[in-house]
């Protein structure tokens, strides 16, 4: 499967480009989603933060130092495996691209405007803290809660943060599968780390069919009236594809949005039936 995986994401890209509509909000009868993508596709304001996080990320890019990592991701491995990799390689092969953490930015602030209070957000695969920067950006009052399985890792997001001043994110460290299902889980002021109900869940982390199901059956529940799922790399492979088709035709979701890169799950009272599954 590994091997088909790059040929399997180019045909799903291209499928996408051919069948993708609605991508200036035409049709779209609910005036809740029409603003989404409307304010989501049309927006090409760079906003204050966008520089200085993206310069961040260029030093990444040229950091050469060496760390340990251990890789939860698409293997599906319980245990990881542990490898010694430059974090600019890192950065080159696993940060996510600017445009995918612009349209975070753009989502959480968005939803941020609607709801006129302080946002419980929820991220999946820290990586560099790259998109966690993005997700916090928009309001110093949201909270962000991010998980990494990698502690050399994390460490490289938190100096990030640092540099970039945000102090409206906590960390969980260790497996996903551990810390998004224990109870017991705790962030560094040892404070329950899991909020009761999230209105943003950002999920990039093992992908998987397993875990993507198995964490999407876990933050479902947990999503606010108008609460948003937000699923990387759904064409990343055939299992992810078949995870996102599957959750999809889940009776629990109203509506999905398929941006190629990314879906959107969105809950709440949606009269969009007919457009339960756009493609943009």
């Amino acid at each position: 499967m590994a091997e088909k995986a790059p040929f399997h994401r180019i045909a799903a890209f291209l499928k996408h480009r051919l069948t993708a509509w609605n991508t200036s909000g035409e049709g779209i009868h609910s005036p809740y989603l029409f603003e989404l993508v409307r304010f989501i596709l049309r927006d090409g304001n760079s906003y204050y933060c966008f520089e200085d996080i993206e310069r961040r990320r260029e030093l990444l890019l040229a950091c050469p130092d060496e760390i340990e990592v251990v890789d939860y991701g698409s293997q599906g491995s319980p245990e990881g495996r542990k490898v010694t990799r430059r974090v600019c390689d890192i950065a080159r092969t696993h940060l996510e691209r600017p445009a995918v953490g612009q349209a975070l930015f753009r989502i959480v602030n968005w939803v941020s405007r609607q709801e006129k209070r302080p946002l419980s957000i929820l991220e999946l695969g820290t990586s560099f803290g790259i998109t966690t920067a993005y997700l916090a950006a928009p309001d110093s009052r949201n909270r962000v809660v991010t998980m990494e399985g990698s502690r050399e890792v994390l460490k490289v997001a938190q100096g990030v943060w640092r540099a970039l001043k945000m102090e409206n994110i906590e960390w969980m460290e260790g497996p996903i599968d551990d810390t998004l299902f224990s109870t017991r889980a705790h962030v560094r002021d040892g404070s329950p780390s899991l909020p009761e109900s999230l209105d943003i869940a950002y999920l990039d982390a093992n992908h998987t069919y397993e875990a993507t199901m198995r964490y999407a059956a876990c933050l479902l529940p947990k999503l606010t009236e108008k609460g948003i799922l937000i699923i990387d790399d759904i064409h990343y492979s055939e299992a992810m594809e078949r995870a996102w088709n599957e959750l999809k035709a889940d009776a629990r979701v109203p509506t999905t949005m398929d941006r190629s890169h990314v879906g959107l799950h969105l809950e709440g009272p949606h009269p969009l039936q007919r457009h339960r599954n756009a493609k943009m």
